[in-house]
């Protein structure tokens, strides 16, 4: 892989962070029939109030990872790696960076959640030692929670 870096985004960053995110989830839009939340969302204000990771390989911002302190656990709210980059084990090393985080914080837990019909990212999470806490059907969904022991 080329030379990556990673660094804390600023407020300078919201448009990146929304455009690398509508690109990574466009392909969910024709699974499951309209955009995922992440594609909605506000960036200007959650840049302001939530930590982003943003991971660049070769100079290019590839991948994110937007994560909230809740005081008792760490949530991992968003996961984006750019399509140019998917396959690469950038998402991986992504959330290996929020148990990181995680843990400076003094977590012994951390927890996600994603749609069901998301297998891909259900299997990757497993892999990563992340067990299935609950499903919880929302409109058209099922929003399956995950979350893994520090």
């Amino acid at each position: 892989m080329s030379q990556s870096t990673l660094r804390t985004a600023v407020p300078d960053d919201a448009t990146a962070i929304r455009d690398l995110t509508r690109a990574a989830y466009a392909k969910w839009v024709p699974l499951i029939g309209r955009e995922p939340k992440p594609m909605l969302a506000d960036y200007e204000a959650a840049v302001r109030k939530h930590r982003f990771d943003l991971l660049y390989v070769a100079g290019e911002l590839a991948a994110l990872i937007e994560t909230l302190d809740e005081g008792d656990q760490l949530l991992v709210e968003n996961v984006a790696v750019s399509p140019s980059h998917q396959g690469q084990g950038l998402g991986t090393r992504l959330m290996a960076q929020a148990e990181v985080v995680a843990r400076g914080l003094g977590h012994g837990r951390i927890w996600l959640y994603t749609n069901q019909r998301f297998e891909e990212n259900i299997r990757l999470y497993s892999r990563l030692g992340y067990r299935i806490d609950s499903e919880e059907p929302i409109g058209d969904s099922v929003r399956v929670n995950m979350s893994k022991a520090l």
